[in-house]
């Protein structure tokens, strides 16, 4: 047996499995939060003002992260039948809040790109690059960690970049042939 298998099937090795499971979540969390993120800038940048679009960014990445975790923990308490301790849920929560805090970058770029002068649209524009960017990069950082190598971290890091892309493309399209 490699030390791999033994790390992951031995009780007293179980550390390392819970560290790459808890890291992967912290990873898709950002993801979905780079996504959700990007989205909301897609669909209401430019439609409404600079605060309340960074406003609307913050709240609805916290309502979808309360409600991720929420599901999580009832699916944790269906499967394990008991309710999680609140040590369980604080922990469940703080590595999940990666969904919220991937939103600051974009905003930041939202907001330094508005009090510059400007308008709604280009600063919601350079938010989404933003956005994208970060998208990116944790396509790539996650391929990294698979241990991808050549045309498979190519590949990944592109579809986040083509995803991204089109988020701008239809922001755009949207708002400039059916708004």
């Amino acid at each position: 047996m490699d030390s791999g298998a033994e790390a992951a099937s031995s009780p007293d090795r179980s550390r390392p499995v819970a560290r790459g499971r808890i890291a992967g979540r912290r990873r898709a969390a950002g993801i979905y939060g780079a996504i959700v993120t990007a989205a909301i800038l897609t669909a209401a940048g430019g439609r409404i003002p600079t605060g309340a679009l960074a406003v609307a960014v913050v709240v609805t990445l916290i309502v979808y992260w309360a409600a991720e975790e929420y599901a999580e923990l009832l699916g944790q308490q269906v499967e394990r039948g008991k309710l999680p301790t609140a040590r369980h849920v604080r922990t469940e929560l703080a590595v999940t809040w990666p969904m919220v805090s991937a939103s600051y970058g974009p905003l930041l770029a939202l907001l330094v790109a508005w009090l510059a002068g400007a308008s709604d649209t280009f600063a919601a524009n350079t938010a989404l690059v933003v956005a994208v960017v970060l998208l990116v990069y944790h396509a790539w950082s996650a391929g990294r960690a698979a241990q991808l190598r050549g045309r498979q971290l190519i590949v990944t890091t592109c579809s986040a970049a083509v995803l991204g892309i089109l988020m701008i493309v239809l922001k755009n399209f949207v708002l400039l042939h059916l708004h």
